[in-house]
């Protein structure tokens, strides 16, 4: 990328930085594969769980529900009371890239779909979160990715120079946002791919990865166990 100077590197979180799955309680608490597949397609949906991302309480989401499934209430209040079972490790790869990039001076923030209490709840769990210059979280906004006003206003939170600004998410449709939003932007894969897309920006990372032995391209590696 000749002639482009990035000077902020942005990070998602959830499944670039630590890994999120709600099946994984589920499968102790709805064992029945097919009941699970139909309750996540019918009652605790992604569109339900993307309201929380948005802003709205989990008193307000949990009764939505109940409301119209009131034999499922503890099926739903599940959801957030064994989240952190969802988030039970980080990809060490990608976290050294990061704490890289910060130690070596760069200027790096996040930018998450993220629960305003889960999100609190994951820098307890896992501090590296702590580490970046800064976070917007979407549920602290009351906007989410891909809207292209979540960059903006995540931009403007930290004083970022929209054309110096590098992105990267696992999802290619907020990678898309970012760009809409005339940020660089990088789809993550995995860690090995990550390397090669930051040096094309000219940006070396140095720490675990780049000290020699063999880094695959798994994100599931995980850096710490699942939280207790």
């Amino acid at each position: 990328m000749n002639g482009i100077e990035i000077r902020h590197i942005v990070f998602d979180i959830g499944k670039v930085l630590i890994h999120y799955d709600p099946h994984l309680p589920y499968s102790r608490i709805i064992p029945d594969e097919e009941e699970r597949k139909w309750f996540f397609a019918n009652i605790c949906t992604q569109e339900w769980n993307v309201e929380q991302d948005r802003g709205r309480s989990w008193e307000e989401a949990e009764a939505v529900l109940i409301r119209d499934y009131p034999e499922r209430e503890e099926h739903i209040r599940a959801f957030r009371r064994y989240w952190h079972e969802m988030v039970p490790h980080a990809y060490v790869e990608t976290v050294s890239i990061m704490e890289s990039l910060i130690a070596d001076g760069r200027d790096v923030t996040m930018l998450t779909n993220f629960a305003s209490d889960t999100f609190r709840e994951a820098q307890k769990l896992y501090p590296f979160l702590t580490l970046p210059r800064g976070v917007t979280v979407s549920g602290d906004v009351g906007l989410i990715k891909p809207d292209v006003e979540i960059y903006r206003t995540h931009a403007r939170a930290f004083d970022l120079e929209a054309t110096a600004t590098m992105f990267i998410d696992d999802s290619f449709a907020n990678v898309e946002g970012a760009r809409a939003a005339g940020w660089h932007a990088v789809h993550f894969t995995g860690a090995q791919k990550l390397k090669l897309d930051l040096a094309a920006y000219g940006i070396q990372p140095y720490g675990n990865l780049g000290r020699g032995g063999e880094i695959g391209e798994s994100k599931s590696r995980p850096v710490f166990e699942r939280p207790s």
